[in-house]
């Protein structure tokens, strides 16, 4: 995807990366899901996002160009990736949720201890557990041509296929951060993604 993708207004993109495929190139390998949940943050006025802080040196990369990888560590243990979105100097990125793998199934399996596939990358920290996506990437564009992250085309997902829900884990926010409806989930049938557009 083009950075243009990346510049529309972050519900729009959170809604339309589903189906998109996730591409992560470790080395000679290439691994790849079909995106199937997604959530929005956006803007310091967002008590659930993170720059509802401010411009710090966590958050900066969500204060640049759109189309680049935000990814931070929480709770001691966990990485989560982000994709900036919206013009500059507007913080705002989607984190994704979680993904259906489609490529590399050896290299996620070896990464996941043993878990069966449907547990794979069911969340956003499995997702970078099983794609070997960690601090090294924070800033990546991924719009850039030699980029190891990037987002491709893949499914359209028909709106009759999509829902919306309160962002997942916001226990300590405030209304009407914490109930707005900013998560988008496929419900199209895993088995139809490889049926790629």
């Amino acid at each position: 995807m083009q950075r243009q993708f990346f510049e529309m207004p972050t519900l729009i993109v959170a809604r339309d990366l589903l189906g998109k495929r996730l591409v992560r190139l470790a080395g000679e390998q290439r691994v790849a899901g079909y995106i199937v949940e997604t959530e929005a943050y956006r803007g310091e006025e967002d008590l659930g996002c993170h720059a509802h802080a401010g411009l710090t040196p966590r958050t900066r990369i969500m204060y640049g160009l759109p189309g680049y990888a935000y990814i931070y560590f929480t709770y001691g243990m966990h990485w989560m990736l982000n994709f900036v979105t919206e013009a500059p100097s507007f913080p705002a990125a989607v984190l994704i949720r979680a993904i259906v793998a489609s490529e590399g199934l050896e290299f996620i399996a070896s990464r996941r201890n043993g878990q069966p596939p449907r547990s794979w990358t069911n969340g956003p920290a499995k997702i970078c557990r099983a794609m070997e996506i960690n601090g090294a990437l924070n800033g990546a564009d991924l719009c850039a041509e030699n980029s190891q992250l990037f987002v491709e085309k893949g499914k359209d997902i028909p709106d009759s296929f999509v829902t919306t829900t309160p962002r997942v884990g916001l226990k300590n926010v405030v209304e009407p951060w914490k109930s707005i409806p900013w998560r988008f989930v496929s419900t199209l049938p895993h088995h139809l993604l490889s049926e790629a557009t």
